[in-house]
């Protein structure tokens, strides 16, 4: 049965073991310089293998899309929270790019868009989508010259070429 906890608007549904597509944009959709996209990339990256196996991830200019399937807390012996696992990566990363433009106030909007991904094909798809994101709003040319650009080397068929999986920090 999928766990469900509503926030606002939109319900959030979350199934164990399974991937999930995450999406969520920056306060009135304000252009994260790049500098703060680089802080955005390290937060993200380092949720994965602690409460995240990463399968994917972009940070756009204004906004971030994730696949990821969350996991089991040991010291809790439950499977982390959608909640927890967004509530980590966007304060995180509004703390710290707050504290480095010497301002306070909101980064990123209070929604999330989030969606079980149920079957494989749903899953290729999906991480295609957001390999190809940077191309389709005419970023760059290709996906592997988008510097936050991350997907795991056993993502869609191995993944992008070396120069897009980047280790994680």
């Amino acid at each position: 049965m999928p766990k469900a906890f509503y926030r606002r608007n939109l319900p959030h549904l979350q199934r164990d073991a399974k991937p999930h597509f995450l999406t969520f944009c920056t306060y009135q959709r304000a252009v994260l310089p790049e500098w703060a996209r680089d802080i955005v990339m390290n937060c993200c990256l380092r949720a994965n293998q602690n409460t995240i196996d990463l399968h994917c991830v972009v940070v756009m200019p204004d906004h971030v899309h994730m696949i990821f399937v969350p996991m089991v807390d040991p010291a809790r012996s439950e499977v982390v929270s959608l909640a927890r696992i967004t509530k980590a990566i966007k304060g995180a990363s509004s703390h710290l790019i707050n504290r480095q433009s010497g301002t306070s106030g909101r980064t990123w909007q209070e929604e999330s868009f989030d969606r079980v991904l149920r079957c494989s094909e749903k899953l290729d798809q999906k991480v295609q989508y957001v390999i190809d994101n940077p191309v389709r709003k005419g970023l760059v040319g290709s996906p592997e010259d988008y510097r936050w650009l991350w997907a795991a080397d056993n993502t869609h068929g191995g993944g992008l070429p070396p120069s897009c999986a980047r280790p994680t920090r």
